[in-house]
């Protein structure tokens, strides 16, 4: 891929993007988790050339990458006024994926990550980057800026925190 290889970086894009997409929903929201990706994305291949690692330090790599473009995303929405009207009303675009196939691939794990959004920010982070992207704590704590211990402390309070939420203790 930074040799400009086109097919590696299609196969590094499909493989990286679906998840990452998961984790901004936490973190930004549905309607805005594409366009963060999106300026990660430009970010990496911008700054390609200063990476170094395997393909575990790239996806880490992209997901700090990401993560601070949602921050600056919340901080900028923070800011500014927005509408209420539904996305889906201003934006009519066709798209080439097999929408049936991929809608009813993501059912579930929507309902999941909607779950995993209502716990604190901190906890939804640590969750998402360890149990869903599969990040070990000394990677999720690069990435979120923290001790992997407070990482590995996050993310089992959110999962204790989804326990009871599913057992309706909450």
């Amino acid at each position: 891929m930074q040799a400009g290889d086109e097919a590696a970086l299609r196969r590094v894009y499909r493989e990286v993007q679906p998840p990452l997409l998961r984790y901004l929903t936490v973190v930004v929201g549905v309607t805005d988790a594409e366009d963060v990706a999106s300026e990660a994305w430009g970010q990496a291949f911008r700054d390609l050339d200063r990476f170094e690692g395997d393909a575990d330090g790239f996806r880490g790599w992209l997901t700090t990458i990401a993560r601070n473009r949602a921050l600056d995303h919340l901080r900028h929405a923070s800011r500014r006024p927005t509408s209420g009207e539904p996305v889906d009303e201003m934006v009519d675009l066709r798209d080439e994926v097999d929408v049936e196939a991929d809608t009813l691939g993501r059912v579930q794990s929507e309902a999941a990550i909607a779950l995993i959004a209502t716990l604190p920010r901190d906890q939804a982070e640590a969750v998402m980057l360890r149990a869903v992207l599969g990040f070990d704590a000394p990677t999720a704590g690069r990435i979120l800026g923290k001790r992997p211990g407070a990482v590995r402390v996050a993310a089992h309070r959110g999962l204790r925190n989804l326990e009871k939420k599913l057992s309706g203790d909450v």
